[in-house]
């Protein structure tokens, strides 16, 4: 797609954070200050970047004078720092967390829109192939869109043990709000001055926790292959009176052959575990698949296969290892995928009124509801819900919407309904 990456740095100017002023309202809670240097007071604080748009956009109109400097299509992975909540949790909100962050600028609008599809579709391959994990592509409300854009698109996922949706994935189209903030200007053509029209997208490490949470168990992780740092495990199977030195020199063979077709693979010799603990030592680890080896399968030229992600072992010969392992890996990735789809399906309720939207909200359920698309209703169904477990929220207006037969009416104001939306707590 053409986009460069880039580096900027972690501090921001206070008079720089504060030229948006809907942005920096959205973000003020959750802004770092630096306020000392050593033992000496600062004469103006710094800010930690909470996001990097007025960081940037400064230079963005120094490098854009003209359309040939467009379009400007720069990505960074960085860190960035919020600061406002009080119960951070590991991937899923921390204080600090990595990311990458794309910022775009371009001559046109429809340039712009379809940017943030393009973008929305490479996070929704991010999840759903390699991850392993059902996503909904849709449009944010104006309540929670990006604080200073025009408009925000997202991938939201759901995570069924604990019946509360997650924001996957974000794209939005920023439109000439800071290009009007920071003087973002170009000429066209035909000599005339013009502002940009800009997008910014990320994904961020919360996608390994909301990985986590979807596929892992009681035994601990379970990562899908794709993205397994360890693929295969092979564990040599000791036996009194065995050739030990022969069945280590085949586990190492076996990782040998793996890695050079292409996979992931380690083994594992420590002579100071048992094979049992080392069973449960990677199973925790969420490593696809354990390849077992004693002195039966070498007597009888196979090796023992065990999948991680539902137990079921195999034995299988020696000399088509390289085609079977990945037949095995192949089939983990799509059965993941299926099962966290049916899980996810199953908890999905659609709720025309009130009353089944409240029952479904207390099973756990990820609402689909007809809705007026107002703000007010909006932030009075957040009131009506807030409880112990937090209140509920729109999650995203799904691009793929259901008929909406004409007269029908929203489940919480009894309007017209507008639009379908998905409806839950959330992350």
């Amino acid at each position: 797609m053409k986009v460069k990456n880039c580096y900027f740095p972690v501090f921001v100017s206070g008079s720089a954070l504060r030229r948006e002023e809907d942005h920096i309202e959205g973000f003020a809670p959750e802004v770092a200050w630096v306020t000392k240097s050593g033992d000496t007071e600062l004469d103006l604080p710094i800010a930690i970047r909470p996001t990097s748009e007025t960081v940037m956009y400064p230079y963005y109109s120094k490098w854009i004078r003209g359309h040939r400097d467009l379009p400007l299509k720069l990505n960074q992975w960085c860190n960035v720092v919020r600061w406002e909540f009080s119960h951070p949790t590991p991937f899923i909100r921390s204080r600090e967390f990595l990311w990458q962050e794309g910022h775009t600028a371009f001559a046109t609008k429809e340039e712009a829109d379809e940017e943030v599809l393009d973008i929305l579709e490479l996070y929704r391959r991010v999840y759903e192939e390699f991850l392993a994990i059902p996503v909904v592509k849709g449009k944010k409300s104006e309540l929670e869109k990006f604080a200073g854009g025009l408009y925000t698109t997202s991938v939201e996922a759901f995570i069924p043990n604990t019946g509360r949706g997650i924001q996957g994935a974000t794209s939005h189209c920023l439109g000439q709000n800071f290009a009007k903030m920071f003087d973002i200007n170009f000429e066209n053509e035909k000599g005339e001055r013009g502002m940009v029209w800009q997008n910014s997208w990320a994904y961020s490490t919360r996608t390994i926790g909301v990985m986590v949470m979807v596929h892992s168990d009681d035994k601990g992780l379970v990562l899908p292959p794709k993205v397994a740092s360890v693929q295969v495990v092979v564990v040599p199977v000791p036996y009194k009176d065995a050739d030990m030195q022969g069945i280590f020199d085949a586990c190492t063979n076996t990782v040998k052959t793996l890695n050079e077709a292409g996979f992931r693979a380690e083994e594992d010799l420590r002579e100071n575990y048992s094979p049992g603990w080392k069973y449960s030592h990677w199973e925790m680890k969420g490593v696809p698949v354990r390849i077992e080896i004693g002195p039966k399968d070498m007597a009888n030229k196979q090796v023992r296969v065990v999948r991680r992600d539902n137990s079921s072992k195999m034995d299988i010969p020696t000399s088509n290892l390289v085609e079977k392992i990945k037949d095995v890996l192949d089939d983990i990735q799509q059965s993941l995928f299926d099962s966290a789809k049916q899980k996810r399906d199953a908890c999905i309720k659609v709720a025309k009124t009130w009353e089944e939207f409240t029952t479904a909200l207390n099973e756990k359920k990820l609402i689909l509801a007809p809705w007026c698309d107002e703000e007010e209703v909006e932030k009075d169904v957040k009131a009506r819900t807030k409880g112990e477990m937090g209140a509920c929220k729109t999650l995203c207006t799904p691009f793929d919407q259901p008929e909406l037969p004409e007269g029908t009416l929203c489940f919480a104001s009894g309007k017209l309904a507008k639009k379908w939306t998905y409806w839950g707590r959330s992350y």
